[in-house]
């Protein structure tokens, strides 16, 4: 049975108050594990701004704690919302973060096909290959989307997508920006070349530098492990070796960063064109 409180509707009879409710541990397990996030198809959104950027169709649950309730703005942001009151002590539990904001969504995962990301002429993609570091591939979502990209193909070595400290890197781009795991790389910039993408290769190797090509057609670029750039076999699939001028004593850039300019790169050149 539902109880309503104005425009608000909060789910169940009474404040949850023990670890062992079967809500709250399944949180804790969609927060350790990958696999129980993939079976049940959601991830976890943390924090008032990720609540704000995710789309109320997409709310599978939604917990706050008691002392987020306390205050008017955060019970007007609820209106409409079906959520659980969580003790502050339980809902800590619940999180990621060591300062909880006090509110934490259950969200079911956007689905993509193949066609979302190939846009025509206006293809422009992100090919990330061993990506391991969580803040890199969310701020690389997030400069994606505001470089117009089409969509972004990760390969299985890149971290996961859904864990907790990626999708707060997001900040909500994780819901707009198209996207495609593919089991197989080299297969997948095959048939990228198949349907005339131009495939550009970050790596220190390049002879040219990134802003010495044209990107206004079908552009996608590749971006290796922070670590170890990109493995010999996809680098050798590219069409081009792009590189960033580096002063002072700098070798390379971080891979978030890198992806950025050349992004934005693109973003620039077609506007320009269109202008």
């Amino acid at each position: 049975m539902q109880c309503f409180m104005g425009q608000n509707r909060r789910m169940g009879r009474a404040m949850i108050t023990s670890t062992l409710n079967q809500k709250v541990k399944n949180v804790a397990c969609l927060l350790k594990k990958a696999k129980e996030r993939r079976m049940q198809g959601v991830f976890l959104a943390e924090g008032l701004r990720l609540f704000e950027e995710m789309p109320r169709d997409r709310l599978a649950a939604t917990f706050v704690s008691e002392t987020f309730l306390n205050r008017e703005k955060h019970r007007q942001l609820l209106d409409g919302i079906a959520y659980e009151e969580v003790s502050d002590a339980v809902f800590k539990h619940m999180c990621d973060t060591q300062t909880p904001q006090g509110i934490l969504s259950i969200v079911r995962r956007p689905v993509y096909e193949w066609a979302d990301l190939m846009q025509g002429g206006r293809t422009h993609l992100l090919i990330l290959e061993g990506i391991q570091d969580p803040g890199n591939l969310g701020t690389m979502f997030r400069a994606a989307e505001g470089a117009g990209v089409t969509g972004i193909i990760m390969d299985q070595g890149c971290v996961d997508l859904f864990a907790p400290k990626t999708v707060r890197s997001t900040m909500g781009s994780i819901c707009r920006m198209p996207y495609y795991r593919t089991e197989n790389l080299a297969e997948t910039l095959s048939e990228l070349k198949r349907q005339q993408v131009m495939l550009y290769a970050a790596h220190l190797n390049a002879e040219k530098y990134y802003d010495a090509f044209d990107y206004r057609g079908k552009t996608a670029f590749l971006i290796g492990s922070e670590g170890n750039g990109l493995t010999d076999e996809t680098a050798g699939r590219a069409d081009a070796y792009v590189k960033i001028p580096m002063g002072g004593k700098l070798e390379s850039l971080n891979a978030a960063l890198a992806a950025g300019i050349l992004m934005y790169e693109a973003d620039r050149q077609r506007r320009s064109a269109a202008g």
